[in-house]
């Protein structure tokens, strides 16, 4: 793809000459007649990689214009023009972030010298910041997809600005992980980092666990906690299934992040935090604003920036990735054979749709791996094959009576989770138990989230 450069002079044959000279390089050149019209024209699309910009024009002149264009978020790279004459200037442009200069009258091997090698550096630091990107989310995830890719980029580049995001996707596409992955870009990283599924309290409960509460502020609470808002304060903290959040509850977190303070449960003073917001969810929030079980402003405050992830189903490419990530892990956790990915397993793994996403692939393997014998994976316990394993194929395998009957216990479970789309009341009902009694066993196989805390 040609590089993309807007020359910006209010001379019109300085703009002709140049937008000759760099077209027959190669490049698509755009013209601004002065400072403000270029940047009109950095507020659209198609992004520009490089601006020409003379030094003395009308309006906004190209030291402003430096100015300005420093100040964006992912700003393209500015070479000024100058007159001769005006080294001093170019050398306070350079302080300013100029990437070179050049003179008028300009000699034409010059410009494309300069020209060439600031499109180099362009194009450097543009992958520098992809890998990093992609190294920073592949601590947390396994893709190889293109759109994953973009996510990577996406969030190495608002990792470091503080500001708060919302994380939307389905349930299982990795959510958390990528939240992960911000936090490993941010300035913040070296600080505290908690975790609060909205989804896992009464609002009551909820309240207290977020903004604290004193002691004796409700029946059992024997002693002051200062909530998970200033625990975090100084670092990070993750909102998960932010959706779920009671609507008295979204009034406080609204005020909590307008104003940078909270007021316990019980306390007549309030206290300031200085805590990054990170939020997720797999709801359809803005449906759930019309419908009025989400408050529009809070919405607008959560989704300053807002990344997608994108569905299993969305990205094929990933499966094979994935597929070999989960074997390697679960064979070596159950101290079993290896086992290759053959194209009748690939097979098999890439005709499902895979609804729960990545998290149900693992889990799919998991079971697999377990009931599987002889280090050979039974395709048939994988998705669309038989149904759940005879006692003859659990005979058979060398894995010990209570991990096969755990990892069937998991399975059912995660399949009621998926039927009720992570309803915990809904899920304990169709598995015919307990709430209380959900939460232990979600404990036990270890799909609780990382800090949730006990039902209480």
């Amino acid at each position: 793809m040609k590089a993309r450069v807007l020359v910006a002079d209010d001379d019109a044959g300085v703009r002709y000459t140049l937008r000759g000279l760099l077209e027959d390089d190669g490049l698509t050149v755009e013209e601004a007649v002065d400072g403000e019209a270029a940047l009109a024209r950095l507020d659209s699309e198609p992004p520009v990689e490089l601006v020409l910009s003379d030094l003395r024009m009308p309006r906004v002149d190209g030291m402003e214009l430096l100015r300005r264009v420093a100040a964006r978020p992912h700003a393209p790279r500015v070479i000024l023009i100058t007159a001769h004459g005006s080294e001093r200037h170019a050398v306070e442009a350079m302080k300013l972030g100029a990437l070179d200069y050049f003179r008028k009258p300009f000699d034409v091997d010059d410009v494309l010298a300069v020209v060439r090698r600031a499109l180099g550096m362009v194009r450097l630091e543009a992958e520098n910041e992809r890998l990093s990107g992609e190294v920073n989310l592949l601590r947390s995830l396994v893709f190889v997809s293109p759109s994953m890719a973009r996510l990577a980029l996406l969030i190495q580049r608002v990792g470091p600005r503080d500001v708060t995001v919302l994380i939307t996707g389905e349930s299982g596409t990795g959510k958390e992980r990528v939240a992960e992955a911000l936090v490993r870009a941010s300035p913040r990283a070296d600080k505290s980092y908690v975790r609060f599924n909205c989804a896992a309290l009464t609002p009551e409960l909820a309240e207290a666990e977020l903004f604290g509460h004193s002691r004796g502020a409700f029946t059992g609470a024997v002693r002051a906690r200062p909530g998970l808002f200033r625990e975090a304060s100084g670092g990070t903290l993750l909102l998960d299934e932010v959706g779920e959040l009671a609507l008295p509850l979204q009034a406080k977190l609204l005020r909590v992040l307008q104003e940078g303070e909270v007021r316990p449960v019980g306390e007549d003073r309030s206290f300031p935090v200085d805590v990054r917001v990170l939020a997720a969810t797999h709801r359809d929030v803005p449906q759930r604003v019309a419908e009025g079980r989400f408050r529009e402003d809070l919405y607008y405050r959560l989704k300053v920036v807002t990344l997608q992830v994108p569905p299993l189903r969305s990205r094929p490419e990933d499966i094979a990735a994935l597929a070999r990530h989960f074997l390697a892990r679960h064979t070596e956790r159950f101290h079993m054979p290896p086992v290759s990915l053959t194209p009748a397993l690939l097979e098999r793994l890439t005709a499902h749709a895979w609804p729960g996403n990545v998290r149900e692939l693992e889990n799919a393997l998991e079971s697999a791996v377990v009931l599987s014998a002889d280090g050979t994976l039974d395709l048939e316990l994988l998705p669309g094959g038989a149904s759940a394993p005879t006692p003859q194929a659990l005979a058979t395998t060398g894995t010990s009576l209570r991990e096969k009957l755990d990892a069937h216990e998991r399975e059912l479970i995660l399949a009621a989770l998926a039927a009720s789309k992570g309803q915990r009341t809904e899920a304990a009902k169709a598995l015919g138990i307990g709430r209380a009694t959900l939460h232990d066993k979600l404990r036990k196989h270890g799909l609780l989230n990382e800090g949730e805390e006990p039902e209480r």
